[in-house]
């Protein structure tokens, strides 16, 4: 399947449990990969598990907390590239289980860092390039966002401003035939979790090569008709 020949596409946080399935599903695919992450320790095992060799894609270092380094990244790609055709936020983490009184106020601006200010800043620094070619941009978020429970209050307010934000970039790229969509799942299934968990332990969670597949659906011709979306993939 190379539904995506030519296409450039950005992944952030390319090197997490998610980045290996999303990889290979996009070079599969056909597309040119910039990748980016803020640890690139990770990266050598992350292309390996994705069957993907260096040569086939650009890999970055890149801080998203950051505002020039986000910026700078994003005239990289356009450098050497040409164009962005998508851009894909996978930075994420989780932080909670205690009540709102007992959360730990380091861990509140750990997870604000971590689904706020990096959405914002990567966004910032592409918005151009996704107005000039008909960008796509999509985010992985959680339930939590709509309906939050207290023992997780501070990711799901970290989660509903990230969607937030691309809520409101799904509006300034409406003008120009671009769109900006959030998937939706109650967790990540990697492979190597499959491996190690239960089965009964896995019936929440959403295997990364679906969430890979649902990433390619909305960066192809068939999802263009898509924009300011959730695409739920966590079932009842």
């Amino acid at each position: 399947m190379t539904v995506l020949e030519g296409k450039v596409v950005a992944i952030s946080g390319a090197f997490g449990g998610l980045g290996p399935s999303v990889i290979a599903a996009f070079a599969r695919a056909g597309a040119r990969l910039a990748l980016a992450d803020r640890d690139l320790s990770r990266s050598t095992p992350a292309l390996q598990s994705a069957q993907v060799s260096a040569e086939q894609c650009r890999v970055s270092a890149v801080n998203l907390l950051v505002a020039a380094e986000a910026r700078a990244w994003a005239e990289s790609v356009l450098a050497e590239f040409g164009r962005l055709d998508a851009l894909l936020h996978l930075v994420g983490g989780w932080r909670g289980g205690v009540p709102i009184e007992d959360f730990a106020q380091a861990d509140w601006e750990w997870l604000n860092a971590a689904l706020v200010e990096t959405t914002w800043q990567v966004i910032r620094a592409f918005a151009p390039a996704l107005k000039a070619h008909r960008g796509r941009f999509v985010m992985i978020s959680s339930p939590q966002a709509q309906r939050p429970s207290h023992t997780n209050a501070a990711y799901a307010a970290g989660k509903a401003a990230a969607e937030a934000l691309t809520l409101a970039l799904a509006d300034e790229l409406a003008p120009f035939g671009g769109s900006a969509n959030i998937i939706v799942v109650k967790g990540i299934l990697t492979p190597s979790m499959r491996a190690e968990l239960p089965e009964d332990q896995q019936r929440d969670l959403t295997p990364a090569e679906d969430i890979a597949q649902a990433l390619v659906f909305l960066c192809s011709d068939a999802g263009q008709r898509m924009n300011g979306q959730r695409l739920c993939l966590h079932g009842v």
